[in-house]
């Protein structure tokens, strides 16, 4: 069954267990007790392995109840804005990398430093893991798991047209090619068009010495003629028939459900490695995993270690302490970390890691070994995101992406204007 937002929170997966997975307030059983709201996105997968965390904290923690609310794409933003116009924003709610910052400076997270280590013990993860999620000196978020950028693809379509499966190094002049050829002989797209997204572009930069947002101020960290060459890259490419069309890319959300790979229209995908488990779900073939293209073979692959979501507390929250309880459950109780496995990334705890690795099943198994992989090929984690980095990769890169893709403007006005609205956007 499809679990959408309605049969989400009225479903009878948390009625059975007793637990206040509605959309109205639950009845506390003593005085004392914390009604939490936890809000996150992602796939049905993600939705029932959060529940079923949620479900065994409540067993183990009388009086406490977990509201919980699972949704998809742009839909979770909307909520989170509308939460944050109305002062009312969940207790525990998801975030990553590219908003953390961004909404911890607009208000929306509560430092959780005065938790530490009474109610969240996070020091196992060690201090580089932590600073992932430390803005302005101040703790706003704990990463539930390490991952990294990554290419997917159809193992199946591969041998069909009998094409070697991609390595590590790579190239984009190869994949271009390689895409081109699994368009003619798999009857479906190479790959995507992924001009539009923004952690792909900050990669290709980043092998190039560059950076999506500068490094010592606050604005971009590439010119017009990068972005142009940029989009021509793609530009080129879609024309060669090696990319999804315009219409089916517009439909990505950054979801996989939304994603041409998890839609079936393309042989290869390019997301998150923590999101390979939830593609396996939905695609029938084995796929693969594998770095994204580099520049040049042996040299910078731009990619990086991140925290692959983060749970942040919201700034209006009444019960601080009993929400940074459930996160610290949620990160650090083996049990839970067996239920969740490596769906939002390999564990940031040490022990929560080495408990589940012989649990996991081949899909699995193979994010933990792509992130071991990237050990001597990642570099150095970027600074934190500027205020409008969301703005930026939904309201500017991606529209511009769009009306590119259905020829309305050329490379270089697109450049022009993503170097213009982007600055516009970004602020300090």
């Amino acid at each position: 069954m499809q679990v959408n937002r309605r049969s989400f929170l009225m479903g009878s997966a948390g009625a059975a267990a007793g637990l206040a997975l509605g959309a109205g307030s639950a009845i506390p059983a003593f005085a004392e007790d914390a009604s939490l709201r936890a809000m996150w996105w992602g796939s049905n997968d993600r939705a029932k392995r959060t529940l079923d965390v949620a479900k065994l904290y409540q067993s183990k923690t009388p009086g406490v109840t977990i509201v919980g609310e699972s949704l998809s794409g742009d839909g979770y933003w909307t909520k989170l804005a509308t939460q944050m116009a109305g002062r009312s924003i969940a207790d525990v709610f998801q975030l990553e990398p590219g908003t953390i910052s961004d909404y911890s400076k607009r208000g929306a997270c509560l430092p959780l430093d005065e938790f530490v280590p009474s109610a969240l013990k996070v020091q196992s993860f060690g201090p580089d893991m932590l600073k992932l999620t430390t803005i302005d000196g101040k703790l706003y978020g704990v990463g539930l798991g390490l991952n990294s950028f990554s290419m997917f693809f159809d193992t199946v379509e591969f041998e069909m047209a009998g094409i070697p499966l991609p390595t590590p190094d790579l190239t984009w002049e190869e994949y271009a090619k390689l895409a081109v050829e699994l368009t003619k002989s798999s009857g479906k797209s190479g790959g995507p068009y992924a001009a539009r997204y923004a952690y792909v572009f900050d990669a290709w930069l980043r092998q190039r010495g560059k950076s999506l947002f500068a490094k010592e101020s606050v604005g971009l960290g590439f010119t017009a003629d990068d972005a142009t060459e940029w989009f021509d890259y793609w530009e080129k490419l879609r024309k060669a028939g090696g990319t999804v069309a315009a219409d089916v890319q517009t439909l990505d959300q950054n979801t996989i459900d939304t994603n041409c790979l998890g839609l079936g229209k393309s042989v290869i995908g390019m997301a998150y490695s923590n999101q390979m488990i939830g593609y396996q779900l939905i695609i029938k073939n084995k796929l693969g995993i594998t770095m994204l293209p580099r520049e040049n073979k042996g040299g910078p692959s731009g990619h990086y270690y991140r925290p692959a979501l983060i749970w942040s507390l919201g700034a209006t929250t009444k019960n601080g302490e009993a929400a940074a309880k459930f996160i610290d459950f949620f990160v650090n109780d083996i049990e839970a970390g067996k239920i969740l496995g490596v769906e939002r990334g390999v564990p940031m705890s040490p022990t929560v890691r080495a408990a589940i690795l012989p649990q996991l099943n081949p899909t699995e198994q193979e994010t933990v070994k792509y992130v071991n992989l990237l050990k001597d090929q990642v570099g150095e984690y970027p600074p934190p995101v500027p205020m409008g980095a969301t703005q930026f990769d939904q309201r500017v890169l991606r529209p511009i992406c769009d009306e590119l893709a259905f020829e309305r403007i050329s490379p270089a006005d697109a450049a022009t204007r993503l170097i213009e609205e982007g600055k516009a956007t970004i602020k300090g």
